[in-house]
């Protein structure tokens, strides 16, 4: 009977922290296909953020795919408009961020957006990005819309196509460990 009371302690030291959130490094590239004719969409709504935390600047990071961006623009057929790294944590609850870029006129920016992550088996990842025309009064004429959502792979660079506008997106653990090199020869 000792032992049933014991049980449950028991459990929870020995089980696993598969429930705990893990440190993890986003980086995300947004492009413009310019191949594929331009999408206008309605105007970004003014509540694009709908409650996402926006980035910490202290969780800003260099970003590590600059020879991806490279080959981007030294091509014709692609426009780079956005380029972030940053950590943050991520787990089983849904973590929503906001991102944006350029210059802010009442609530909006020429770039702004929202990542949803959540860990999985794969990272589920919820992207809905606008891209905007902004006039002299602030006002926003015309928007440029990706919605996408993925389950990519951890450690992998990812691409979410959306016609005209894509998102390559590498999420990677900063907690575990390495994966071990694979042997040259296997041994008999």
């Amino acid at each position: 009977m000792r032992l049933f009371r014991s049980l449950p302690l028991l459990l929870t030291l020995i089980a696993p922290t598969a429930f705990a959130d893990d440190l993890y490094q986003i980086e995300m590239i947004l492009v413009r296909q310019n191949a594929v004719p331009a999408i206008v969409s309605r105007a970004a709504p003014e509540d694009w953020a709908a409650g996402a935390q926006p980035i910490s600047k202290d969780s800003l990071r260099t970003p590590s795919l600059n020879g991806e961006v490279e080959k981007l623009t030294a091509s014709a057929d692609y426009t780079v408009l956005l380029h972030k790294a940053w950590q943050q944590t991520l787990g089983e609850q849904d973590s929503k961020i906001a991102i944006s870029d350029g210059k802010e006129q009442y609530g909006q920016f020429p770039i702004e957006g929202t990542l949803n992550l959540k860990l999985g088996r794969f990272t589920d990842v919820d992207a809905d990005f606008w891209v905007n025309q902004i006039d002299g009064n602030g006002t926003v004429t015309a928007s440029e819309r990706l919605k996408q959502e993925s389950h990519t792979k951890n450690g992998e660079l990812n691409f979410l196509d959306n016609g005209h506008l894509g998102l390559l997106i590498k999420i990677t653990s900063l907690t575990a460990p390495a994966p071990r090199p694979v042997p040259e020869e296997i041994p008999d």
